[in-house]
């Protein structure tokens, strides 16, 4: 078994491989061309051509992470066709290979590939994507995010906050910042402008250049005082992760940074159905490359003398590209409709499960 593992193993790392790096020159081709509009936009030392390549460079992971399931379903198709063709598997059938060894063998590799998938989406894609982000913000501008920037909402003891970030700089800087305090009536008791703010390390915010005004008692002879600080040290708990995931793509972030930010989202009474199914995506995402090990197993079993395998590949491709599409499809659905998060992440994976595993029923264990 530990020949036949290895004869495995290695012809379907090296599809994989090969196909994966085929789809990332792809990608890699069409983002550098969508590129291409923005060079020489900002003068002769903004966004150049070099700035160009590394950024799309740095935009490989996330499509890594995006892709890895697909290819593992056409590397692995492509294999399993290839080894029916030329009797390969027949040989192996009979050296003691049988459907539930072979099945738990193909489980363990798409256990290996679960894990690859995992680090990537959660580790080396937020890191190069942040990067990426913040080099196209140094010579193109700030992040931002609509026309208003982002949102975000905080209770504190006896006060509620709503703050407005319209951008943020390469540097960590956030700019155009808004604090509109109130008090436990709803009524509104301060207004804070800052033109500029950077994070503190005791949960707490330094605001600079700032315009506040004060709302007093609401009475017959109440006033607006108006004062002008250089700066301000605000208290918060809201952090420079949770300004990201409010200004980049949640699925672009990692999966604690999402959970704290839906706890955020929670404590502060805001609804976090759309945050929650990323989260929950995140977490089943990976778990796909099993499904689609189980699901390329049984064109081992196929029998077929002549013609290529084209037909079984470009099958595996229309297979993957539908559960990509059912993947986003099902998570627009769920926020649309208020579905349970975990089930609206979740039913992709468990649809393709059950189809999986009834094809493996019909071509593996009854014929």
């Amino acid at each position: 078994m530990r020949t036949i593992r290895r004869l495995i193993y290695g012809e379907v790392l090296a599809a994989v491989a090969f196909v994966t790096l085929g789809f990332l020159a792809l990608f890699f081709f069409f983002d550098f061309v969508d590129e291409l509009r923005w060079v020489g936009r900002k003068g002769a030392e903004g966004y150049q051509l070099s700035q160009a390549l590394l950024y799309v460079t740095l935009m490989i992971p996330s499509h890594l992470y995006e892709l890895l399931p697909i290819t593992v379903l056409i590397g692995t198709i492509f294999v399993m066709a290839r080894f029916a063709q030329s009797s390969e598997y027949t040989i192996l059938r009979t050296s003691g290979l049988g459907p539930w060894r072979a099945l738990k063998t193909l489980m363990l590799l798409g256990l290996g590939f679960v894990l690859f998938t995992f680090a990537t989406g959660d580790y080396l894609a937020p890191l190069t994507d942040r990067t990426a982000q913040t080099l196209k913000s140094r010579y193109m501008g700030n992040i931002t995010v609509g026309q208003t920037g982002a949102w975000l909402r905080e209770k504190q003891t006896y006060h509620s906050y709503v703050v407005n970030v319209s951008a943020l700089a390469a540097d960590g800087q956030m700019h155009g910042v808004r604090i509109f305090e109130y008090d436990n009536q709803g009524l509104m008791v301060s207004l804070t402008h800052g033109e500029k703010a950077q994070f503190g390390k005791d949960e707490s915010w330094t605001i600079e250049n700032v315009q506040r005004s004060e709302f007093g008692p609401r009475t017959a002879d109440s006033k607006l005082e108006r004062l002008q600080l250089d700066s301000l040290r605000w208290p918060t708990a809201i952090s420079a992760e949770m300004v990201s995931v409010s200004l980049l793509k949640p699925d672009r972030m990692k999966t604690i940074d999402l959970f704290e930010y839906i706890q955020h989202l929670n404590a502060n009474g805001q609804t976090a159905q759309r945050y929650e199914i990323e989260f929950w995506k995140k977490v089943f995402y990976p778990l796909s490359c099993l499904v689609m090990v189980v699901l390329a197993l049984p064109f081992a079993y196929l029998h077929f003398r002549a013609g290529g395998i084209a037909s079984y590949v470009f099958g595996g491709v229309m297979i993957g590209i539908s559960f990509f599409l059912l993947n986003n499809v099902f998570g627009y659905i769920g926020t649309l409709q208020n579905w349970l998060p975990w089930l609206t992440a979740a039913a992709p994976g468990l649809l393709y499960s059950l189809f999986s595993l009834a094809a493996f029923g019909w071509l593996v264990l009854r014929r």
